[in-house]
C-alpha cells in the first residue's frame, strides 16, 4: 500500500464528515439566518434616519431607540385599530346572522318552492357531524396556534434585537469588517455598504410615500360611499398594497370590499373597480416617477426578482428581493464597461429598406477572382463576363423586350 493512501483516505473521510456537519448545522440554523438577514435589511432601512440624528450630536444608541419606538407605536396603533374593526364586523355579522338566514330561507322557498324553516336549519347545523368534527379539530389545534403565536413573537423579538445592534453599532461593525481586509477591498466593501443603504432606504421610503398616497385616495372613496372605519381601511389598503409585492393590492382590497358589501352590495363593486383603476394608475404613472431615482430597475427585473425571492425564502424573500437586486445591480454597474451606441435606426426598432443591388444569392456567393462585390456585374447584362450561369444565359434577351426576335 502506498504511504500516501491512508492519509488520503483519512483526509477524504474528514472532508465528508465536515461537509455533513456543516450541512446539518446550516439546516438547523436556517431560521436564525433568515431572521438575521431580515434584521440586516431593516437596519439598512433605518440607517439614514439614525445617521442624520447622530450627525446632530445624538448618540447612535439613543437615536436607534427613538426610531424603533416610533415604529413600534405606529405598528401597535395600526394593529389595534384593525383588530377593533374586525371584532366589530364579526359581532355585527353574528348579531345579524338570524336575519341573513331568514332572507336566505325565504329566497330558497320562493325560488325552489320548498318549506324550510329556520328552526329546522339551526337544529340540523347544531347536530351535524361536520360541526362536531370541526369543533373537535379546533379544540385540538388551540395548542398549535398558541405555539405558532409564541414562535412568531420570539422571531419578532430576535429580528428587533439584531436590527437594533446593526443600526446602533453600524460604524463599529464596518470597522471590524474592514480590519480583516486590505485597503483596496475595504473601499469596495464600504462602497457596497453605502449603495445598500441608499437602495434599501430609498425603496422603503418610496413605498411609504406611495402607501400614503394610496391610503388617502382610498379613504376619499370609502368616505364618499359611507363605508365605516374609512381612515383605518385607507391605512390598511395603503400598507398592504405597497409592502406585499405583486398580489398585495388585491389582498388589501378584499377587506374593504367585504365591509362595503355589508353596507350595500353595489358598493363592493365600486370598490373593486376603483382598486383596479388605481392599480393601473400607480403602475404606469406614479411608481416610475417615485422609484426612478431610489430603485432604478426594470419592472420585469423587479417582478422576476420577487418570484425568485419567494421561491428561495418565501414571504421574506419577496420583501427583500427588490432592494437586494437593486443593490447588486448598482454595485456591479461600476465594473461593466459600456460603449457609445451607434446612431442606427434599428436601435430604435425601425427597420430600414434594403439597399438596392445584388440579390441574396449574389451576396452569399461573394466576390470572385479578387474583385469586390461592387465590381460584380449585375444580372441581365448581355456583356457580363464568365458567369457561373454560362454565357448562354448572359446572351439570352431579357423578358419583355418588344423587339425580341423569336417570341415564345
Amino acid at each position: 500500500m502506498p504511504r500516501w493512501l491512508p492519509r488520503a483516505m483519512v483526509l477524504a473521510l474528514a472532508l465528508i464528515a465536515a461537509f455533513q456537519l456543516g450541512s446539518w448545522a446550516f439546516h438547523q440554523l436556517t431560521g436564525l439566518l433568515i431572521n438575521i438577514l431580515i434584521a440586516f435589511f431593516l437596519a439598512l432601512a433605518i440607517e439614514p434616519a439614525v445617521s442624520r440624528m447622530a450627525a446632530r450630536g445624538m448618540r447612535r444608541g439613543l437615536a436607534t431607540f427613538l426610531v424603533f419606538l416610533g415604529l413600534t407605536v405606529a405598528v401597535a396603533g395600526f394593529v389595534t385599530l384593525l383588530g377593533s374593526i374586525l371584532a366589530g364586523q364579526i359581532i355585527k355579522m353574528v348579531e345579524g346572522f338570524p336575519d341573513y338566514l331568514d332572507s336566505l330561507i325565504n329566497w330558497t322557498n320562493t325560488t325552489f318552492h320548498t318549506k324550510l324553516r329556520r328552526v329546522d336549519v339551526q337544529e340540523g347545523l347544531l347536530h351535524s357531524d361536520w360541526l362536531r368534527k370541526y369543533a373537535q379539530n379546533s379544540a385540538a389545534g388551540v395548542l398549535d396556534v398558541s405555539a405558532q403565536v409564541l414562535g412568531g413573537l420570539f422571531q419578532l423579538l430576535t429580528v428587533a434585537l439584531f436590527s437594533f445592534y446593526f443600526a446602533a453599532d453600524g460604524p463599529r461593525l464596518r470597522r471590524a469588517l474592514c480590519s480583516v481586509l486590505p485597503p483596496a477591498r475595504q473601499a469596495e466593501v464600504l462602497r457596497a455598504w453605502e449603495i445598500a443603504v441608499d437602495k434599501t432606504g430609498g425603496y422603503l421610503y418610496s413605498r411609504g410615500l406611495m402607501a400614503l398616497i394610496s391610503g388617502i385616495a382610498h379613504y376619499v372613496l370609502f368616505q364618499a360611499l359611507g363605508v365605516p372605519y374609512a381612515p383605518v381601511l385607507g391605512v390598511w389598503v395603503g400598507l398592504v398594497s405597497q409592502f406585499i409585492p405583486t398580489i398585495g393590492t388585491y389582498l388589501a382590497g378584499a377587506l374593504p370590499m367585504l365591509i362595503a358589501f355589508t353596507v350595500e352590495p353595489w358598493y363592493a363593486v365600486w370598490v373593486l373597480v376603483f382598486v383596479v383603476i388605481y392599480q393601473q394608475f400607480e403602475n404606469y404613472m406614479l411608481q416610475p416617477k417615485l422609484t426612478a431615482k431610489s430603485v432604478d430597475i426594470h419592472p420585469a427585473v423587479a417582478f422576476g426578482s420577487v418570484i425568485a425571492g419567494t421561491a428561495l425564502l418565501g414571504a421574506v424573500g419577496a420583501l427583500i428581493a427588490i432592494p437586494a437586486v437593486a443593490t447588486l445591480q448598482a454595485f456591479l454597474g461600476a465594473y461593466v464597461k459600456r460603449y457609445a451606441v451607434m446612431d442606427d435606426p434599428r436601435v430604435h426598432g425601425h427597420r430600414g429598406r434594403r439597399p438596392s443591388g445584388p440579390g441574396m444569392l449574389a451576396r452569399m456567393r461573394g466576390p470572385r477572382d479578387g474583385r469586390s462585390g461592387a465590381e460584380e456585374p449585375s444580372y441581365g447584362r448581355a456583356e457580363a463576363e464568365e458567369q457561373s450561369y454560362g454565357r448562354a444565359e448572359a446572351e439570352e434577351p431579357s423578358y419583355g423586350r418588344a423587339e425580341a426576335e423569336e417570341p415564345s
